[in-house]
């Protein structure tokens, strides 16, 4: 059924340096960002043909090293944090497993030092829906205006902060312009984590004051200091894990997932049961998706384990029911959930469900909410639509204040009391005069108790980017 959906394997462009390349030349799509991502056609070619040139991809990591480690006794304190923390470093480790291949890929096929790849322990451990208090957001915790510079799609279907491909191919975009900018990967990080420009002031600063410009010269906050130091220690965990009391887990210098072209919209729900995968797993690969739908028209793929592309691909072509259950339609004026249902012919509950909208909101006009396909609207989402789509909410206007009450001539007016301890005079004045000084008080107050503690190497915090550091 199905026969614009092809299913494709990323397959990258070296495995070793010694060994050459051992990917297809099979075409790339024409979204100029996934063309580094060669793949297999599997019409052609059996996903169990394609093997790797080396079985362990931590012994590939360790090749690729590049960067001198500091020695410092920053990088001491985090490497000794992590060893004390074997449980969580295997957790974090165990979850890179499904994007570390790929990544690894990537990183060799620019040249770049393989430290880089473990980047992502630092900035999200390997959880995909990390989210910090900034709205950075996914592996690389893309600030929105950062993501927007490096095409980044960020709209009501999908988060492409969050998607494996496009997200690791920007990053390394941007690391790769930071290492061009300042000379040193140990200030591309310094960059990456608290921005070009601090970075650029705190070398002029030095350099007015006749000091060197190096990342261990610069004054910078301690989420920066810390931040290559905090690298450095997964690498040194990586070089040598027994001398740290590790084991790392084993992963295969191998792909782990499989990338699909969409050809025609398709329900999340369908995917997950065709190709026979936990509901949690396509999730853990395709945490873009914001809607239950993925689209045609938005240039996705769908990642899917390594061994179920196959399965997918048979039980697809066995499927004769529609493959989508959801289409899209724009808000032509402002109204309540309940008006646009009405106006919408859909089920109130499943139109807020389904849109995420909260209660007491407002649909704002011109925003895209997604409704159940029907014969009045059978069709794919359009191209439009699926790239620019967006929902606006607004709270409903304040009913207007009571009209101010009239008395008869000559009658007596009911007397409106003022509030309790209210002055005589400017009471607008004197209230303000004194919440202000309340306020203050306050602070000199909180300022006075206040105590600072020592925070652990690996604590959470939140950097330029506001990427929280997951523990």
């Amino acid at each position: 059924m199905w026969p614009y959906m092809a299913v494709l394997l990323i397959a990258l462009l070296s495995g070793c340096a010694s060994t050459g390349d051992w990917s297809s030349d099979t075409p790339t799509r024409q979204d100029p960002r996934a063309a580094k991502a060669k793949r297999v056609n599997l019409q052609n070619q059996s996903v169990s043909d394609i093997y790797a040139p080396s079985s362990n991809l931590w012994i590939r990591i360790r090749d690729g090293f590049e960067m001198e480690p500091m020695n410092t006794p920053l990088e001491i304190a985090q490497v000794r944090w992590l060893s004390a923390r074997p449980d969580y470093v295997h957790r974090s480790m165990a979850r890179s497993s499904r994007y570390l291949f790929y990544i690894v890929q990537e990183v060799n096929a620019r040249k770049m030092p393989t430290e880089i790849a473990l980047l992502p322990f630092v900035e999200s451990a390997f959880v995909m829906p990390a989210k910090s208090s900034a709205k950075a957001m996914g592996l690389w915790q893309f600030m929105p205006a950062t993501g927007k510079d490096f095409r980044l799609t960020q709209n009501v279907f999908r988060d492409e902060r969050r998607d494996v491909l496009q997200s690791t191919d920007a990053a390394l975009d941007y690391l790769q312009r930071l290492h061009k900018q300042f000379g040193s990967w140990d200030l591309a990080l310094a960059a990456y984590n608290w921005g070009e420009g601090n970075v650029s002031k705190a070398q002029k600063r030095n350099l007015a004051a006749g000091l060197p410009t190096d990342y261990l010269s610069l004054k910078m906050p301690n989420e920066t200091r810390n931040y290559v130091p905090k690298l450095m220690a997964y690498r040194q965990i990586v070089l040598d894990p027994q001398a740290y009391g590790i084991v790392l887990p084993e992963l295969e210098n191998h792909p782990y997932f499989v990338a699909v072209d969409v050809g025609s919209d398709i329900d999340v729900d369908l995917v997950v049961k065709l190709s026979e995968i936990p509901d949690a797993e396509f999730h853990s690969l395709n945490p873009s998706f914001n809607k239950p739908v993925i689209l045609s028209n938005a240039n996705q793929q769908i990642l899917l384990p390594f061994g179920h592309a196959e399965i997918f691909q048979e039980n697809l072509r066995k499927y004769t029911k529609p493959l989508s259950s959801w289409t899209a339609v724009q808000v032509s004026k402002t109204e309540s959930v309940d008006q646009a249902a009405k106006t919408l012919g859909v089920d109130v509950d499943t139109l807020r469900a389904i849109n995420d909208i909260p209660k007491g909101m407002r649909i704002r006009s011109g925003s895209t909410v997604i409704v159940p396909k029907t014969s009045l609207r059978p069709g794919d989402i359009s191209s439009v639509m699926a790239e620019n789509g967006s929902l606006s909410l607004v709270k409903p206007a304040p009913p207007p204040a009571p009209a101010p009450q009239k008395c008869a001539k000559g009658a007596k007016c009911p007397v409106v009391k003022s509030a309790k301890g209210a002055t005589k005079g400017n009471s607008s004045a004197n209230n303000a005069a004194s919440q202000h000084k309340s306020a203050s008080t306050g602070l000199a107050k909180s300022a006075k108790n206040s105590t600072t503690t020592a925070a652990s190497p690996l604590v959470k915090t939140t950097n330029a980017k506001g990427a929280s550091k997951i523990q």
